[in-house]
């Protein structure tokens, strides 16, 4: 079943105006995507920051916290007077403290030494001018 042919008509559109129109809808397009993807980022940002500031208030209570719990502790060695002198039980907490932050700190030395450069992917890319020259 065929359908017969229609002339063009003086108002259908040439193809030159499709092409502009067509370049200009992908224009609008391409624009309004970059404005949503803007405006998605704002969002994305904002909460991002008022989470970062979340995190650091916590980390900063959490530091109050410790310094509150090393008190409670020296002064738990102290124990009312029947225990240790209180510069005593003070200078044990720090004490504790100092050699923790040795221990990690050594741990972490530990660590260092072991990060390595990547050694394989290296040696590969010194192979590749032998082999595009064909010799490997």
């Amino acid at each position: 079943m065929s359908h017969p042919v229609r002339p063009p008509q003086e108002s259908d559109p040439t193809i030159g105006r499709l092409v502009a129109d067509a370049s200009r809808d992908i224009s609008t397009l391409v624009s309004k995507e970059i404005q949503l993807a803007k405006s998605e980022l704002k969002v994305s940002a904002k909460a991002g920051g008022i989470g970062i500031g979340l995190f650091a208030a916590a980390g900063f209570l959490a530091v109050l916290a410790i310094i509150m719990l090393s008190v409670a502790i020296a002064y738990f060695i102290h124990w009312g007077g029947e225990g240790l002198a209180l510069h005593w039980a003070f200078l044990i907490v720090f004490a504790f403290y100092v050699l923790l932050a040795g221990l990690l700190a050594f741990v972490g030395v530990k660590k260092v030494k072991q990060v390595r450069g990547p050694e394989k992917a290296i040696e590969q890319g010194r192979e590749i001018p032998r082999a595009l020259k064909g010799e490997a």
